[in-house]
């Protein structure tokens, strides 16, 4: 049985189109690969023919990644940076300022499926995005790391 994805997952536009450049890559491959496994089911014996083998194992493989593919483009929620107005809390889409050991970070809050700490887009679903939204200026946050708790004052928010 294929296990369901049905959350709402978080993305900005530019994400979104990434994801569904991917998508249209993989239904045409998904016919090359349909295409192969004719070619080699003419050749006759399937029994040990590492060709078909191969190529059926490629085209459930791709199947998997399309079926995911299509449910977080229909399930995505778009981030929308554009909006100019001055934010007073930390919400999805929010570029955060924070103090952490003396020193000024910043921080893009994003869905799960752009994040990329060493970039500073951090999940909302990670700890330290969990613990940041719904926070405002001058709050104190605390979240979860590896090697324990890290206390964050937030500095700024847009």
């Amino acid at each position: 049985m294929i296990k369901q994805f049905d959350s709402k997952k978080y993305i900005t536009k530019e994400g979104l189109e990434k994801l569904k450049g991917k998508l249209e890559e993989l239904i045409t491959k998904r016919q090359e690969i349909a295409n192969r496994i004719e070619e080699v089911k003419e050749m006759g014996d399937l029994s040990e023919n590492a060709e078909y083998t191969e190529a059926k194992e490629e085209q459930g493989f791709t199947e998997g990644i399309i079926l995911k593919l299509e449910d977080l483009i229909n399930n995505a929620v778009i981030i929308d940076n554009q909006d100019k107005k001055m934010r007073t809390v930390v919400e999805v889409g929010s570029h955060v300022k924070v103090k952490v050991n003396d020193k000024e970070k910043e921080y893009s809050i994003v869905g799960a499926i752009e994040a990329n700490p060493l970039n500073g887009n951090i999940s909302n679903e990670s700890p330290l995005g969990q613990a940041l939204i719904g926070k405002k200026v001058g709050e104190v946050v605390d979240a979860d790391a590896p090697r324990g708790k890290i206390r964050y004052t937030i500095l700024e928010i847009k």
